[in-house]
């Protein structure tokens, strides 16, 4: 009997930077201060950058609505943190 399949590198990846994005958006609930933006705009960046990696290697993986919700986040994000010193 055989465990679980082990997921590619780039699943890995995409996973690991899902989990950092998770902590960083749960310390200010936990009071330990605010993430830069800067820092939550670019881990969404890499995400989309995995997401596309990953399309291209396994065509079913294609979700545009995914990629586009992605990029109006980090334009969000940038819009209101240009308020803030980025």
């Amino acid at each position: 009997m055989s465990g679980p399949a082990r997921p590619d590198p780039a699943t890995a990846l995409s996973l690991l930077v899902l989990l950092v994005l998770a902590v960083l958006l749960f310390l200010p609930l936990l009071g330990l201060g605010r993430p830069p933006v800067w820092i939550v705009a670019a881990l969404l960046l890499v995400r989309l950058g995995l997401q596309f990696w990953r399309a291209r290697t396994q065509p079913g993986l294609r979700r545009p609505g995914a990629w586009l919700l992605d990029v109006v986040l980090i334009g969000l994000l940038l819009w209101v943190g240009n308020g803030q010193h980025l």
